[in-house]
């Protein structure tokens, strides 16, 4: 593997962008699509001038402004799904829609490359499902992503019984190069979610009775979290940022 692996992601939501930030800053040169003009405008927003885009890194001094200016030349917008479909590794980053999720595997499967890697940034399907909509299992694996992708070090890499050894091993090693910190799980359909969303949504539905029970707000609740855990965010910040940006 090498910093000319080509990287397409498709979606340009709050996740694709990020993801495509990421993998472009990394050195990896990365096409985003959207079906949606206006969802590829807000992506380059995100990029660019967003709260974690690549302006706010030079202003922070996390990046150079070569290295932010490196970066960007490395990132195009399409919406030509060919385009972002053409790479070694395409990252799905599409809404949580199963159904939607499998058609596009099978569009991948028509178009993407032989060999190419196929992952998906799904929150919870099973992986499984996915690489059945496809004639190459041995290369589709989970890379779950969290919010904000360019702050969080976070790579949740799922595997399938089918999954090749070398897929996993190219996937954790963009991911590290990424600077993320790959942990490799595996793949389940008898439950929503991996790893981290199973905590996860346990945490968020016991802070719901929290609030429910009169405890305390949800700002409150945020703030303890944060004080008492070092979180960055607190569960309802972290539905809010998920879902919507982070403003």
């Amino acid at each position: 593997m090498s910093d000319s692996l080509r990287v397409g992601v498709l979606g340009a939501g709050v996740m694709g962008s990020g993801i495509a930030q990421v993998t472009a800053t990394a050195g990896f040169p990365t096409v985003c699509f959207d079906v949606e003009s206006g969802a590829l405008e807000r992506g380059r927003e995100h990029v660019t001038t967003g709260r974690y885009g690549l302006e706010r890194g030079v202003a922070r001094n996390k990046l150079s402004r070569e290295e932010a200016d490196a970066a960007l030349a490395r990132l195009r917008f399409t919406d030509v799904f060919e385009e972002a479909a053409a790479a070694e590794l395409v990252i799905e980053a599409v809404p949580e829609r199963l159904a939607l999720k499998v058609a596009v595997f099978r569009q991948l499967d028509a178009v993407a490359p032989p060999g190419a890697i196929l992952a998906s940034n799904t929150s919870g399907f099973p992986i499984s499902a996915l690489a059945a909509a496809t004639d190459r299992p041995a290369t589709v694996v989970g890379w779950h992503w969290a919010s904000p992708a360019p702050v969080m070090r976070f790579a949740e890499i799922v595997r399938t019984k089918e999954v090749s050894q070398d897929t996993l091993d190219t996937v954790c090693r963009v991911a590290t190069a990424c600077g993320k910190s790959p942990v490799v799980v595996r793949d389940r359909d008898t439950a929503w979610g991996f790893v981290a969303n199973r905590v996860y949504f346990a945490m968020v539905a016991e802070a719901h009775r929290v609030v429910e029970d009169g405890v305390a707000t949800a700002e409150e609740v945020d703030q303890l979290m944060r004080d008492c855990f070092g979180w960055p965010t607190g569960p309802f910040g972290m539905v809010q940022g998920a879902t919507g940006g982070w403003s």
